[in-house]
């Protein structure tokens, strides 16, 4: 059940990011006009455009976190908020790490602005991996029994 989920999860970043090849690649798409925008942007950083062409290093980074995480996956208690970080950190690392391989870059192309500040643009395996970890840090910061989400 783990797999298919990161798989679908995965699949459903690679779709995204194809859409917006096709649709996108010349034109941005508004979809809230000064707030929400839809456009194709190729990262070759990390997120928020850090660490411009350092494949190696995310190579390296990637195999540690996914390592880590199928460690640490089965011990975990199936569907606890724990799990689902889990699940939404791989499956977002694994999403922009296809990108890196086949295309020596990450697509982006979620777009935000809000008055005169506008967010870095993004994708769906950043937001994945973002809220993954917002999950992670509520269970381990929020939680009454530590040892809740684990497997006893």
């Amino acid at each position: 059940m783990t797999f298919l989920l990161v798989l679908l999860l995965t699949l459903l970043d690679q779709l995204s990011k194809l859409l917006v090849v096709k649709y996108l690649l010349s034109r941005d798409l508004v979809l809230v006009p000064g707030f929400f925008k839809l456009m194709y942007l190729e990262n070759s950083g990390a997120a928020f455009g850090i660490l411009q062409n350092k494949f190696l290093l995310f190579v390296a980074i990637t195999l540690v976190v996914v390592a880590a995480i199928i460690y640490n996956l089965p011990r975990l208690k199936k569907f606890s908020l724990a799990y689902w970080s889990l699940v939404l950190i791989l499956a977002g690392t694994i999403g922009n790490f296809i990108d890196r391989v086949r295309l020596g870059y990450v697509v982006d192309f979620i777009s935000l602005k809000f008055k005169s500040y506008h967010f870095a643009v993004f994708n769906l395996a950043d937001s994945m991996i973002v809220v993954g970890a917002i999950f992670l840090c509520f269970t381990i910061l929020k939680s009454d029994d530590k040892e809740a989400s684990w497997k006893k």
